[in-house]
């Protein structure tokens, strides 16, 4: 027996294509509509016994209101995602809103078919291997890309990263011992561990890495944003 479903998504031509496959295979399509907004005030005036809903970004935050909405007003209609192989946060938040699956958009139009069938029967319609990549993501996260400023403080002491906020502010040897209250040697030898410590190997080469790394930035928020330093005492 067919299933009364309809197709909603914001490229009508994915919706108008999938509505008339599942056509042709026997199921009866109430509407096959691309409403950016109105998605969830046409699924419930419509009542059908299953709504595929395409989203292309199943982990931006307020996606799945739509689907909120039907389940609240329309609790007997069973909600089908149909989107890209999400994170797992994209799978939690189907769900959590009120979906009875989720379809990736690649699937063929018979696993698309068997969702429809499985959600309709009450049960939780996704691929198991689906399930399993989201898990195996959750526990063991991809590691996140390195923030370099973060990672140059923490070769940096207390007075290192004065003597560089100084050196990006234009400030002579001099005018560095003068303001830190050193010797101007002390002043430049603070200076020559900075270069080393950054790994470059002028004043201005200093002062425009610390720039593009929000270095600065960081030192200027105060001592609360800077990263626990390691090793030994600053030096005096």
């Amino acid at each position: 027996m067919g299933v009364r479903l309809m197709v909603v998504d914001d490229h009508r031509l994915l919706a108008e294509a999938l509505a008339s496959a599942l056509k042709l295979r026997g199921h009866r399509v109430l509407a096959a509509a691309a409403p950016s907004a109105g998605a969830a005030d046409l699924v419930v005036s419509r009542a059908p016994e299953v709504c595929l809903l395409g989203t292309a970004t199943p982990a931006e935050p307020g996606v799945f209101d739509p689907v909120v909405r039907i389940k609240r007003d329309r609790p007997q209609v069973a909600v089908v995602v149909l989107g890209p192989v999400p994170s797992p946060l994209g799978i939690a938040a189907a769900f959590a809103a009120g979906a009875s699956g989720y379809v990736r958009h690649n699937e063929r139009i018979e696993g698309v078919e068997r969702a429809m069938m499985k959600a309709r029967a009450g049960e939780a319609a996704v691929d198991p291997q689906l399930l399993q990549g989201a898990f195996t993501e959750l526990l063991n996260p991809a590691a996140q890309p390195d923030d370099e400023g973060a990672r140059l403080l923490q070769l940096l002491t207390p007075r290192e990263v004065e003597v560089l906020v100084r050196v990006a502010e234009g400030e002579d040897t001099r005018l560095i011992a003068a303001g830190m209250g050193i010797a101007p040697s002390t002043a430049r030898t603070h200076v020559q561990r900075v270069l080393m410590k950054l790994g470059v190997g002028s004043r201005l080469e200093a002062a425009a890495l610390a720039a593009r790394t929000g270095l600065l930035d960081r030192a200027a928020a105060g001592p609360g944003s800077l990263p626990p330093q390691r090793g030994g005492p600053a030096a005096p």
